[in-house]
């Protein structure tokens, strides 16, 4: 096969920590991909692999060059068309295949990328194989020997028993029926809502469902799917009022995040939603361990141990709380970003799941959302503040030093560096995995405690 060194230095740019994405046509190739698939035939080990791919135009033609590659390879690939990157992890959790999802997630329109699993659902990272990959498709690209093996192409339909399994997982027969928008943002959500929680072949449930945006639609021509953007909540916070639906739903593009907004269109915090969640699983699990990140509100460890749970503290990122649920062996995980993580779902993420949870929670009593959220959202946040420096190693160690000093101040560093207060006010500054950034946040007993620590870190930070 001939050599494609341009394809082979843009792979070598847009690995990610856990996954690649870049711009479809430019920096993502078909022949990239082929050779990404053979690549990952080779590594990973797996005999077979699921491949998906959301709403973007370009991801057929991605996973079909995937599947090719993984043909050179000797491995088999099973096509699974549109899904939800939670259906991925489904998959793979359910029937022992690797999996690939091709999804730029909340990205704009003119990306794409490819997030990757093992057998079971389990992760692969640079740490754990995608940098392995990445350099065997880097080989390829430049000119090395290809494999000339045989593998299989077919191609399944999942949708069906992924819906089936999440009604298993959660049981909304007997709630009170509910009113919900959901905007689906253009993305999947289009796809899997209506199968899981509409008028599919499974029995009805008491909810009507306000679909907003459920067309599949890559160019995404109502807003950007990332409803972490408050822009991007704008109409299903108007439609939620002016419909007296009972809550809201807005899922990402590929749909494994899900944010909530109450009966008023007001935003309810994913560490309000890790802590409803928590609950609940300890309800059935008790005295177990519940995961989260330390950018999660402390409301969300106060509330476990109020429920007799025990709640461990993890750094940011996927792979360091799939790593520590399975370590003690959790229930369940949350992360301040809307990811959930759930045991009975291979310990991986998703949005579906996490709706579910927060529907059967309202409609199994006779309170709102809002009255549910109020002892939940017991702090004040700043929400993420980035802030661009030359060098964030530096940086930190400056903080680290002018910080080290200070008497009422608790230095902890188990990602980059949180301080603690008296007050019970903290603030955490981390580096971007990707970019020249520290990110701020920073969460007091009320406003003034929060702004105050929040202008005086970032004095030093951008001083």
């Amino acid at each position: 096969m001939a050599a494609h060194s341009k394809d082979a230095n843009e792979l070598k740019k847009i690995v990610k920590a856990y996954d690649i994405r870049g711009l479809a046509g430019e920096q993502l190739t078909t022949a990239m991909m082929e050779a990404l698939g053979c690549a990952a035939g080779e590594v990973a080990g797996a005999e077979t692999w699921t491949l998906a791919h959301d709403m973007r135009d370009t991801g057929p033609t991605y996973a079909r060059a995937f599947a090719k590659g993984l043909n050179r390879a000797g491995v088999d690939a099973v096509l699974a068309g549109l899904c939800a990157t939670d259906m991925i992890y489904y998959i793979a959790g359910r029937h022992g295949t690797a999996g690939a999802m091709f999804t730029a997630s909340h990205n704009p329109a003119e990306y794409n990328g490819i997030k990757l699993c093992l057998p079971g659902a389990r992760p692969i990272g640079l740490d754990t194989g995608l940098a392995e990959i990445r350099d065997r498709a880097v080989e390829l690209l430049e000119g090395a020997d290809w494999p000339d093996k045989d593998g299989t192409v077919t191609e399944h339909d999942y949708l069906g028993e992924y819906a089936a399994y999440m009604r298993e997982l959660v049981d909304l027969g007997g709630i009170r029926p509910l009113k919900v928008v959901v905007d689906a943002g253009n993305g999947m959500a289009g796809h899997t809502v209506p199968a899981v929680l509409g008028d599919g072949p499974l029995p009805a449930l008491p909810l009507t469902i306000d679909p907003l945006y459920f067309e599949l639609d890559g160019t995404f021509p109502n807003h950007e799917a990332n409803p972490l953007e408050p822009a991007n909540l704008v109409d299903l916070q108007e439609r939620v009022r002016t419909t007296d639906a009972d809550l809201g739903l807005a899922f990402d593009g590929d749909a494994d995040r899900c944010f909530v907004v109450d009966a008023d269109g007001e935003p309810v915090s994913p560490s309000a939603i890790t802590a409803l969640i928590a609950a609940r699983e300890l309800d059935k699990h008790p005295g177990a361990s519940i995961v989260h990140n330390l950018i999660t509100s402390r409301a969300v460890p106060e509330i476990v141990a109020e429920n007799g749970g025990e709640a461990v503290r993890t750094r940011v990122g996927h792979s360091y709380i799939k790593a520590t649920m399975a370590e003690v062996d959790a229930v369940f995980g949350g992360e301040h970003s809307a990811h959930y993580y759930f045991k009975e779902f291979w310990y991986a993420d998703t949005g579906m799941l996490a709706a579910m949870h927060v529907l059967a929670a309202v409609g199994g009593g006779d309170q709102s959302l809002a009255d549910l959220a109020a002892d939940l959202e017991r702090y004040v946040a700043s929400g993420e503040i980035n802030t661009s420096v030359d060098d964030t190693g530096e940086k930190l160690r400056d903080l680290r030093q002018i910080y080290g000093t200070t008497c009422d101040v608790d230095i902890d560093e188990l990602d980059g560096l949180t301080l603690g207060y008296k007050d019970g006010t903290w603030a955490n500054i981390r580096p971007s995995n990707t970019e020249p950034l520290l990110r701020l946040n920073v969460e007091g007993p009320d406003l003034a405690a929060m702004e105050r620590i929040r202008d005086e870190v970032l004095s030093h930070i951008r001083g």
